[in-house]
């Protein structure tokens, strides 16, 4: 699936189940939350689990939930890009060209 098809399928995902409908604002929270349950995965993959009740998982299962993590934190984000109709693929020519300038070698 390229970036435009899972842009279009969350779209379609969250808007049949009235996520999209959703105040800016919450949007932003859910975001700030899933960004945080980023840093917790990356946690266990780093120095493990440190809470008593937190389980250890393997490398893998640590890293799967990461994978999942980096997905919330995707579909937020394609959330905010739909609402602004903002394409992904403008996002990242956006994004390649503001650092080629800011960090060019001229």
């Amino acid at each position: 699936m390229d970036v435009t098809e899972f842009q279009q399928w969350v779209k379609d995902y969250y808007d049949s189940r009235g996520w999209s409908e959703l105040d800016i604002f919450i949007r932003i929270g859910f975001l700030a939350e899933e960004t945080g349950e980023v840093a917790r995965a990356i946690r266990a993959l780093e120095i493990g689990r440190d809470r008593p009740d937190e389980v250890d998982g393997s490398y893998e299962e640590n890293k799967q939930e990461l994978t999942e993590e980096l997905g919330d934190v995707l579909g937020n984000i394609i959330v905010i890009a739909n609402k602004y109709d903002i394409p992904l693929e403008e996002v990242f020519h956006a994004h390649k060209q503001k650092l080629s300038e800011r960090y060019s070698r001229n």
